[in-house]
């Protein structure tokens, strides 16, 4: 299946959130950790069996190179590293549920 990975919708105004994972990657782990602690429902899409799934995402993320690879609606947020560094921010909940950002550099 060639083509761009397709992003799911909520049906609400906040964007979906889906955070493609490998079984056992401790940065995956991490990342769900932070999104289950801030009371945000995601979709976790396992990569481990679907290489040419990974390949595409990664291809849609800039070639990004690890997993986690995390989107919230089309955006692309990058791994758990730069969603924990979104949240120490303040931008984080802001992008999820589509507030203004306060904090740090907003």
């Amino acid at each position: 299946m060639e083509g761009r990975v397709e992003r799911v919708t909520t049906g609400s105004s906040a964007p979906a959130i889906q955070i493609y994972t490998k079984k056992w990657c401790g940065f995956c782990s991490a990342a769900k950790r932070l999104f289950r602690d801030l009371d945000l429902d995601f979709e976790e899409i396992p990569v481990d069996r679907d290489p040419e799934l990974r390949w595409r995402v990664a291809t849609e993320a800039g070639n990004w190179p690890t997993v986690p690879m995390i989107f919230i609606g089309d955006h692309f947020v990058g791994g758990f590293t730069e969603a924990a560094d979104l949240h120490r921010k303040g931008r984080l909940l802001p992008l999820c549920r589509l507030e203004p950002a306060t904090g740090p550099e907003s």
